[in-house]
């Protein structure tokens, strides 16, 4: 049974907090050294200071309780989201599903640009959980929570909902999730729009069939894999290890999901040019309060351990993509096309992995886009 939810975070919890961050023990770090190494221990020291001394959680769990939270239990799973229904005429549903190292507040700026009606009276109905693991959904009491099995979660969501039809877009593992509920719930979905291509399809495709343009995506791939992620090989293979540290230091946590905020974002050497202080601590404070790092990178493990068995089928749903400039890897429009039914696909023109929270105007514009060309907007 659907039930309102809201959030509230015990005071006890956030004592506890601020305490863990005034006993920080500090490593050392290389003179004149930046981000090279890994985080930055100079911003590290300022945010955390902020975050202990002027960070307002109760102003930004007021911000975060004024959308309408719900929780509903779907095979033994609690699953949190925020269901927003459009102001106009002519309301379209739409499933926002997001990734690591965020929550469902990537989706918050663009909930106002895609609720509000067009000058056709065209608006979303928006459906944003927080993924089994994640934030206010709960942690799985059972190995194999991969994307097909929180597709099939999603999917009763909507059923509950009484959505017949609806989009959904997604990034990161969000877009992982899109693709499973396109491959398994054809039927009741109109279309979907991702902002990356799912990061195992690197791994699928011979080289021997591949373009000029295709062959040096997947040695990019490989070099970013040796460069940038050790994150993921170590989720992928031992989080529980890693789980001990995050969850049980707060500066630790912070490192970890800043470090990539910074590298994975349109920031231009600069976090803040993408999101202020409050942003990326508002999401650490969803991590740390319910304790759900370790179920997050746990997704990892589940899925490189239980992989869909319809992983190189192809999506034949109507497809757009959104490809920001500064996000991990982007693939060629070619190489998308065996995977899915391309239909609209977008160069950005800045722009980085969080697309909603550091280009919300542009990814929302690019979903309307999408939508109005698929036809859909007698659905109400």
């Amino acid at each position: 049974m659907i039930q309102p939810f809201q959030i509230n975070i015990n005071a006890d919890i956030l004592a506890d907090l601020n305490k863990r961050l005034s006993t920080t023990r500090w490593t050392d770090e290389f003179e004149n050294t930046q981000w090279e190494y890994g985080t930055n221990s100079a911003y590290l020291k300022k945010l955390l200071s902020y975050w202990q001394n002027e960070f307002d959680w109760k102003k930004q769990e007021t911000y975060l309780n004024s959308f309408a939270h719900f929780k509903t239990t779907i095979q033994d799973v609690g699953i949190h989201f925020i269901h927003e229904k459009g102001r106009g005429t002519k309301n379209v549903p739409l499933f926002l599903t997001h990734g690591f190292p965020d929550s469902f507040v990537r989706f918050l700026k663009i909930i106002p640009l895609l609720t509000e009606p067009d000058e056709n009276g065209f608006s979303f109905d928006l459906i944003i959980p927080s993924i089994p693991g994640y934030g206010f959904s709960d942690i799985p009491k059972q190995p194999g929570m991969n994307p097909k099995k929180v597709a099939d979660l999603f999917a009763e969501l909507m059923v509950q909902l009484g959505y017949d039809q609806y989009f959904a877009h997604g990034g990161d593992w969000g877009s992982s999730i899109t693709e499973q509920l396109a491959l398994n719930y054809p039927d009741n979905i109109l279309g979907i729009h991702l902002t990356d291509l799912p990061f195992h399809h690197l791994f699928t495709v011979p080289e021997t069939d591949l373009s000029e343009a295709e062959k040096k995506y997947l040695e990019t791939g490989k070099q970013w894999q040796m460069t940038e992620g050790g994150y993921a090989m170590i989720q992928s293979t031992k989080p529980q290890t890693l789980g001990y540290g995050l969850n049980d230091s707060p500066a630790g946590l912070a490192s970890w999901i800043i470090e990539k905020f910074y590298t994975w974002s349109d920031c231009n050497g600069n976090l803040e040019n993408s999101f202020t202080k409050d942003e990326l601590l508002t999401n650490l404070t969803i991590y740390w309060a319910t304790q759900t790092i370790n179920s997050a990178i746990r997704i990892y493990y589940e899925t490189m351990k239980y992989p869909p068995e319809n992983s190189s089928e192809k999506v034949k749903v109507p497809t757009a993509a959104a490809i920001f400039p500064k996000d991990l890897i982007s693939a060629p429009k070619e190489f998308a096309d065996r995977f899915f039914n391309i239909k609209q696909w977008t160069q950005m023109p800045k722009g980085g992995h969080f697309a909603a929270m550091e280009q919300p105007e542009l990814l929302a514009n690019d979903i309307r886009k999408f939508c109005s060309v698929a036809k859909v907007l007698t659905i109400n």
